[in-house]
């Protein structure tokens, strides 16, 4: 497994995320995508994640400049949704999860939740009044960016590949006819290892970050899907995730993909070796 904090940075000494283009925001104009309340969050928050790493982007340009899209990351650590609203933010867009509804029931946080527009789910897959995806159409044809990770959970790989997916991403791109956009990044883990309540918080670190063009869906669209065609379509972006994820790494992916049933491991709660 390659070390992400070791190579060296590039020059420039910036503090803030490196990313190749310049700040862009969504088509509803920087004073009202980045409300107060994700003003204030981000004042705050920004600069103690920065102390923490620096974020290198390669293909910030592909990330909607304005509309609707879903962005599908993979994740290995408890703090990648920190690292990926983080690098939304400096590209120019807001970040916004269908997250886990029991992270709604924290005091405060879950009022900041609510406030940022975050989504709950809960883990039977329904939100409180609603099917989980309607929330994200609503935000998706409104045109905001809502983030799905199509594992649902952390990796159970023990090398942190992405490992077999769910179809929320697909479906919800489908429905709402906008662009799903795969993502990968790499160096997470030595922020906070996985399932570690821990931070580590000297040296800092590097975690490098890749955007990817749009899966191409077209196959998909338009027509009545079966859960054999979801699944095939979510296998597809979780290709072009770990395509993502091997450039990073500079590593070849596992020529299977990890599958926690056929491993005889819970889809839920802490990662369990076979």
């Amino acid at each position: 497994m390659s070390d992400a904090s070791s190579p060296t940075p590039p020059a420039g000494g910036v503090d803030a995320p490196l990313v190749q283009t310049p700040r862009r925001v969504g088509r509803f104009g920087r004073g009202k995508e980045k409300s107060a309340v994700f003003r204030g969050v981000a004042a705050v928050g920004a600069p103690l994640f920065d102390g923490l790493a620096r974020i290198e982007v390669r293909g910030a340009e592909k990330l909607p400049a304005e509309g609707a899209f879903v962005l599908a990351p993979n994740h290995y650590s408890n703090i990648d949704p920190v690292v990926v609203a983080r690098l939304m933010w400096t590209i120019g867009r807001v970040p916004r999860f269908l997250a886990k509804a029991s992270l709604f029931r924290v005091p405060v946080f879950g009022s900041l939740m609510r406030a940022m527009g975050h989504v709950p789910v809960e883990r039977g897959g329904r939100t409180h009044d609603s099917d989980p995806l309607q929330a994200g159409r609503a935000l998706a044809t409104s045109g905001g960016g809502v983030i799905i990770y199509p594992e649902g959970t952390l990796t159970r790989d023990p090398d942190l590949w992405p490992m077999k997916g769910k179809s929320g991403a697909v479906r919800l791109a489908l429905q709402a006819g906008v662009p799903l956009i795969p993502m990968a990044h790499w160096g997470s883990q030595h922020v906070m290892g996985r399932y570690s309540a821990k931070i580590s918080l000297f040296p800092r670190k590097r975690i490098v970050a890749a955007i990817g063009d749009p899966v191409d869906l077209s196959p998909w669209r338009g027509r009545h899907l079966d859960q054999a065609a979801y699944t095939e379509a979510t296998a597809l972006v979780m290709q072009r995730i770990t395509e993502l994820l091997a450039g990073l790494r500079d590593e070849e992916a596992p020529a299977e993909r990890w599958d926690p049933h056929t491993k005889h491991q819970k889809e839920t709660g802490r990662f369990e070796q076979p």
